[in-house]
């Protein structure tokens, strides 16, 4: 849906209006000739003047007709003139939607004033001060809501905080605490503010206000939050607990055991989370999004009967169905049955699941020979599903060159560039089979050309440099492109590790050793490693480069680039 029709849909014509009458389409009466005109007055219909409905009415076409200028400033000016409440407020909608910082906190000042028992008109324009750093005013209407609020939570400010800036979120935290000095026991206040810290990055002072002001009955929320805190600070072991106790006391609440169920998968602790989530079905038999939960955990547990189950059940009830079918797929292919596997994956429509789906199919039938199939399969997708066309061109090349057949994945790119001559992607990835074809010169053609269209493209900077460090002896060029993605991307463990590479060519040795370390400390890549271990064995220190290896070959020991490094260091592929 685009913008204008989300926006006119969500906004039914004057519905919101709360004094609108309709306006009549029948033919005026003639007066009659022996009663004087009355004196001129604007004709009223409601408690609204004409030129207010005309008004009204053209903002609707306008916005009908992408003219969001003139819907605008038509609402502004009647919420001012009217200060009506269902104007005002549909003023605000607007205003807010289109990203009308001024008019969205002048019209939510309106829409407050004139409805002052509406929390929501309140919330608005507390929000809306806040956003405009005008914090004292914010906390007016902050405790109004608290004053006003009833079962509601005091919260929203918080939320909503979390989609604005870092000023906001501190000149937030004033007011509450502002308000906390006055309702010091207040739980949604506490809440809040924990909330905002959290989003401000201080997880440490969040968590020590949650445990000094423990949830007080029915609050759950407190106590979600602390457990997510745990989790992120890396005592995941302290959060189990104490959701296992928050369970105990309120059994009934969802909330607790979907994030206990969750928790216990993110901690690998898969048979006691599919023990959670199989409970949960039971529980809420109609919600699929809990189904399909436990459908995944039973495939990472490997119980294909029961995923099998679950998937089934889904593509049944027709939810979560192009999903179910990829994930039916993958059980087929765990049980060697290809064939099925086929039909599970040839059934996923266009969406997230689809280039996967594609992907899988190709790459079954090209490692059982079909490979004339697989590319039949994805030219008629590519027909079928124009709007995928370049992506389907990528998982033919790649998966051609997979499959040791780099030859003719050659030539689908060079078809696919053929059609679409000034696409990165399709360079990007000519360009690294090139220098795995050793055509170096074709390579940094098509690097370059992606450079000269972007110059700040750091993947490409990246390939270039690593590869001129790696296959030429042109290090000071290699280096500079390096350094050039490194200050784009100076945390990307692929950058870090070409850095490093770039500096062992050029005798850099503690530098070299220092940015391996680091590249391998964020990404544990065999390649990362066959290069760190390289370093240390220039360095003399043997015993190390070998602890390195070793440990590199235990999580991949089919490793062609630490085989070789082995073999040219060591004379052996075998430590």
């Amino acid at each position: 849906m685009n913008k204008s029709s989300a926006l006119f849909l969500a906004l039914v014509v004057l519905g919101g209006c709360q004094s609108t009458a309709p306006v009549s389409t029948e033919p005026a009466a003639p007066a009659k000739e022996a009663t004087p005109a009355p004196e001129a007055k604007p004709q009223v219909y409601g408690s609204f003047t004409q030129e207010t409905v005309v008004s009204l009415l053209t903002a609707e076409l306008a916005g009908q007709r992408n003219r969001f200028d003139i819907a605008l400033d038509n609402y502004v000016t009647q919420a001012i003139q009217t200060q009506d409440p269902g104007i005002s407020e549909r003023a605000f909608r607007i205003a807010e939607y289109l990203g009308a910082d001024q008019a969205a906190l002048d019209t939510s000042m309106i829409w407050a004033k004139n409805d002052p028992t509406n929390l929501e008109a309140q919330r608005a324009a507390a929000i809306q001060l806040a956003r405009a750093g005008r914090y004292d005013d914010s906390m007016r209407y902050m405790e109004k809501v608290l004053q006003g609020q009833g079962d509601t939570h005091f919260d929203f400010l918080a939320l909503s905080a979390a989609e604005t800036d870092s000023n906001t979120r501190k000149g937030l935290l004033t007011s509450f605490d502002r308000l906390l000095a006055k309702y010091p026991k207040n739980g949604q206040l506490i809440f809040g503010k924990a909330l905002l810290l959290q989003q401000e990055g201080d997880n440490t002072a969040s968590l020590k206000l949650l445990e000094d002001n423990p949830p007080g009955e029915g609050e759950v929320a407190p106590i979600l939050l602390r457990a997510r805190l745990l989790q992120s600070m890396n005592r995941g072991k302290e959060a189990l607990p104490l959701l296992e106790k928050s369970i105990k006391k309120y059994p009934d609440d969802k909330r607790l055991r979907l994030t206990y169920a969750r928790m216990l998968v993110e901690q690998n602790r898969m048979e006691d989370a599919k023990v959670q989530f199989s409970s949960l079905v039971q529980q809420y038999p109609d919600d699929d999004e809990l189904r399909y939960s436990l459908a995944l955990v039973c495939l990472e547990n490997k119980a294909w009967d029961e995923a099998q189950g679950y998937l089934e059940d889904l593509v049944a009830r027709g939810s979560h169905v192009d999903s179910a079918h990829v994930n039916l797929g993958r059980i087929y292919e765990e049980r060697n049955d290809p064939q099925s596997a086929l039909s599970e994956y040839s059934q996923v429509g266009p969406g997230n699941d689809y280039l996967p789906a594609q992907l899988r199919q190709a790459d079954i039938l090209m490692s059982n020979g079909s490979t004339a199939e697989a590319s039949k399969r994805l030219a008629q997708a590519r027909a079928d599903q124009p709007d995928y066309t370049i992506q389907l061109y990528l998982i033919e090349a790649e998966t051609l060159t997979n499959n040791n057949q780099s030859d003719r994945g050659w030539q689908v790119l060079t078809q696919a560039l053929k059609q679409y001559p000034d696409d990165l992607n399709l360079l990007y990835t000519r360009a690294m089979l090139a220098e795995k074809r050793n055509d170096l010169k074709q390579m940094e053609t098509d690097l370059r050309a992606i450079l000269k269209r972007e110059p700040d493209n750091a993947m490409a900077l990246n390939a270039l440099g690593y590869t001129l460090s790696d296959r030429t002896t042109r290090y000071a060029e290699a280096k500079e492109l390096i350094e050039r993605a490194h200050q784009l991307n100076p945390e990307d463990p692929a950058v870090l590790d070409s850095l490093g590479w770039v500096n062992y060519r050029l005798g850099n040795l503690d530098e070299a050793e220092r940015l391996l370390r680091e590249a391998l400390e964020r990404y544990p890549d065999h390649e990362v490693a066959a290069h760190l271990g390289e370093v240390l064995w220039a360095k003399g220190q043997q015993r190390e480069a070998r602890k390195v290896w070793g440990k590199a070959l235990e999580q991949q020991p089919d490793s062609p680039v630490l085989r070789s490094t082995l073999k040219r260091l060591t004379g052996s592929e075998t430590l």
